[in-house]
């Protein structure tokens, strides 16, 4: 039996479900999840933070569009501010951040280390703030977006592993894991696995590049839940408080085919290894570690929009880092994409493909 639906959305990371969760209600949408759980790859293992001054000019953008939407799930964002540290060498790269965002604020390394005890003051030359950085609940918004699309009445189906697709009579027939599914619209937000899914409908790929980032949780005494995310300008480390140790990042971006992403313990070495060169930490025991894969377009730009060569299919790939901070904002614009409906002017600065 066909399963008959007007937009079919593959892939229930954070970027399927968002834009399951804009388009159910007036649309009758079936989300497609390969695995027997949604968010079990790059979305569930993410340690998402809300930063305006993270990314180019259309990634900033896209966040400060999204703030609405957190605002009105409540509960998803934790203050807690981000400290930009710099030793001598990224000096002009502090400069440059600064002329393009006034609104950080400089610190001395002494001003710094007030901030957070741990940072050595001769390691650095400088450091800017942003005051009204946020954590992200990941889970929570992405159960939002999940159960919303739900109560909107989307399909959500698991184990439905796409394994081809054609185009008939204006629709698009897909052969799944799950049984075959007929749609007007397919919107690809299948992550790391984007360039394969456009392959098995048979559509040029964009040359998507999953890039593995480990993240670890070390062992640390003295730690104060109320130090900031501290990172460095030239992103080779970052780190935080988490529970009562300390999460640690080497800022990695290995490329990797799209897979179960899994650390590497030469990795978590370097991320231990450079957060106790600029820190009084003396990180040595690691709790646990995980990896997850950052998915990036040529550009580092997000996709967001039609296929000009496959006539109802429509992109949301290639969030990289941003895909978290950025998705409500970016839902709504690739919502309004595949019904062709209006984009808020503020959403217009994303590409549309």
């Amino acid at each position: 039996m066909v399963i008959e639906a007007d937009v079919v959305v593959i892939g229930a990371g954070m970027a399927g479900v968002s834009v399951a969760y804009e388009l159910a209600g007036e649309h009758a949408v079936v989300l497609l999840e390969q695995e027997s759980q949604p968010a079990y790859h790059t979305t569930g293992r993410s340690a998402a933070m809300f930063l305006e001054s993270y990314g180019g000019p259309e990634v900033r953008a896209l966040t400060a569009a999204s703030r609405a939407r957190f605002d009105e799930a409540g509960g998803l964002l934790s203050p807690r501010s981000l400290l930009w540290v710099a030793p001598g060498d990224q000096l002009a790269e502090l400069s440059a951040l600064v002329a393009a965002q006034p609104e950080l604020v400089p610190l001395s390394p002494a001003e710094a280390v007030a901030r957070c005890s741990a940072l050595r003051a001769d390691w650095m030359a400088g450091a800017l703030l942003e005051e009204n950085a946020s954590e992200i609940d990941v889970l929570g918004l992405h159960q939002f977006y999940l159960g919303g699309a739900r109560r909107r009445g989307a399909t959500v189906l698991v184990d439905a592993a796409l394994r081809g697709g054609r185009q008939e009579s204006g629709r698009w027939v897909l052969d799944t894991a799950a049984g075959p599914v007929s749609a007007a619209a397919v919107v690809n937000a299948a992550g790391a696995w984007a360039d394969r899914v456009a392959a098995a409908l048979g559509v040029p790929p964009l040359g998507m590049r999953p890039l593995r980032r480990t993240a670890a949780v070390a062992r640390a005494t003295g730690v104060d839940r109320g130090w900031p995310l501290v990172a460095d300008l030239g992103e080779t480390f970052y780190f935080r408080p988490e529970g009562a140790g300390v999460l640690v990042s080497p800022a990695d971006e290995t490329p990797s085919e799209p897979c179960d992403a899994r650390p590497d313990d030469l990795d978590v070495a370097l991320a231990v290894e450079r957060v106790n060169e600029a820190t009084t930490l003396g990180l040595r025991s690691v709790v646990t570690a995980w990896a997850g894969l950052r998915t990036f377009a040529p550009d580092r730009k997000p996709v967001a929009g039609p296929d000009p060569a496959a006539p109802g299919l429509f992109w949301v790939a290639g969030q990289g880092g941003y895909g978290i901070q950025i998705a409500p904002a970016l839902a709504r614009m690739a919502a309004g994409s595949v019904t062709g409906g209006a984009v808020p002017h503020a959403l217009s600065v994303a590409r549309f493909r």
